[in-house]
């Protein structure tokens, strides 16, 4: 099995020019950020759940948990498990009578569901070294991502982040300039640079 590194959610973003939603995943024993592109329903999803916020029925990402448990299996944890053409592959590991059964999964789900069963989210380290981004010594947190909105876990409200210097600039530029120069013959709710 491929090493894994333990990761927390850092800050949930919104791109200022197209309003792609971004989960910034941050190494927990090291300075290494994530950031994965995924869409707005499942943004919300996620901070529904970092928020504690009630809501009177179940939600899609409940219902797989509650599922889970009701069929006396154990959501061990989620996996960020590769990356191939700029898509990313997650995994839930559920146990199941003593064994342990991958289940596929767009990661921003895997996620979603993970926060909900308070299981520990993981990336493969092939992942992280191809995809993370280290910061320049002597940046603060709050320099991560320039021209972006924040979704910061515990606050109620997306929170207009200032002119910052970013270490996530050059890869957003071009994750955007790629989608806006390409044949734009996708669904708009499934944009190009998200996992899936």
């Amino acid at each position: 099995m491929a090493k894994l590194i333990e990761v927390k959610i850092d800050s949930l973003r919104v791109s200022l020019t197209n309003q792609q939603r971004i989960v910034v995943l941050k190494q927990i024993d090291a300075d290494r950020f994530l950031p994965i592109w995924i869409g707005p329903y499942e943004a919300e999803a996620i901070t529904i759940a970092l928020q504690e916020i009630e809501v009177s029925r179940p939600q899609t990402h409940d219902l797989v948990k509650n599922t889970i448990i009701s069929l006396k299996a154990k959501l061990i944890r989620a996996v960020i498990k590769a990356l191939k053409d700029d898509i990313f592959f997650g995994v839930l590991v559920v146990e199941v009578n003593g064994k342990e059964l991958e289940i596929d999964s767009r990661p921003s789900d895997a996620i979603a569901v993970a926060v909900r069963a308070h299981v520990p989210i993981m990336v493969s380290e092939k992942v992280m070294d191809e995809a993370s981004i280290i910061p320049e010594e002597g940046k603060q947190e709050d320099e991560i991502i320039n021209g972006e909105e924040e979704a910061q876990p515990g606050s109620d409200q997306l929170t207009l982040g200032e002119d910052r210097l970013s270490i996530f600039e050059d890869y957003l530029e071009k994750k955007i300039n790629q989608s806006d120069t390409e044949d734009n013959g996708t669904d708009e709710d499934e944009p190009e640079n998200t996992e899936d």
